[in-house]
């Protein structure tokens, strides 16, 4: 689903006239002409369509709220940047994302296997989403002189730097206060607290997100992501022990 997510966004993107050769991110596909408008759909097509029959033996264990789950994440992954009404155009992308990385994805993944959903699940899951919610947060911010340019009216462009580097900050925050919550209301061990050993690399991205501009947020934006896998593994073994 987030493969076909990325390619839906990659063409639509330059549908709407926003990717430029000057662009301050990464090339894209179909604008660099790596690919043709024609190859990037079916590329789509695949991609959903693969996501669907194998999600076919989770709804067979989970049931319809899997079922639920999987076409509400297929037709947000279109929404994204398709359609008559585009979240990522409209400053609704970071609340897409936050919602299905952060909650869908942390309590589906749990109830196809445990078939319950629980208050830990639930708390568990704000972290993950707001770091990765954090990935796009820089990308947007980066980006936001482009976007403005080519009304992609993201957070960024709307509420403009300030605001930017704030919701970076407040979403890291959140992210270590979650496991103080964690810790006293479920009654977990003081491993809970590991995701603490990569603090200094979020110190460290906080200050990049305050220093850099344009393409230098492209470092920023790699080590936000290393973040979030770092965190969700340290997290994940915490909460085990």
């Amino acid at each position: 689903i987030q493969i076909g997510t990325n390619l839906v966004n990659d063409l639509y993107d330059f549908l709407a006239g926003g990717d430029k050769k000057n662009r301050v991110g990464p090339q894209r596909a179909v604008a660099s002409g790596l690919i043709s408008v024609l190859e990037m759909r079916i590329g789509i097509i695949i991609s959903f369509g693969l996501s669907f029959i194998f999600g076919l033996y989770l709804v067979y264990v989970g049931g319809l709220f899997i079922l639920l789950i999987g076409v509400l994440s297929i037709l947000a992954g279109i929404a994204y940047t398709a359609g008559p009404f585009p979240l990522a155009y409209n400053g609704l992308g970071d609340v897409a994302v936050l919602i299905f990385f952060g909650f869908v994805g942390t309590v589906g993944t749990y109830y196809v296997q445990a078939f319950e959903i629980n208050g830990l699940v639930f708390w568990s899951s704000v972290p993950v989403g707001a770091l990765i919610t954090n990935i796009l947060v820089v990308n947007n911010y980066r980006d936001r002189e482009e976007d403005r340019l080519n009304g992609k009216n993201t957070l960024a462009v709307i509420f403009g730097e300030r605001f930017t580097r704030i919701q970076y900050l407040i979403f890291t925050i959140i992210s270590y206060a979650i496991l103080i919550v964690v810790f006293f209301t479920f009654k977990k061990s003081f491993f809970v607290f590991l995701p603490f050993l990569s603090l200094p690399l979020s110190i460290k991205l906080v200050k990049m997100i305050y220093a850099f501009k344009g393409k230098e947020l492209n470092k920023t934006l790699e080590l936000t992501a290393k973040l979030s896998a770092i965190y969700g593994l340290l997290f994940a073994v915490g909460i085990l022990l």
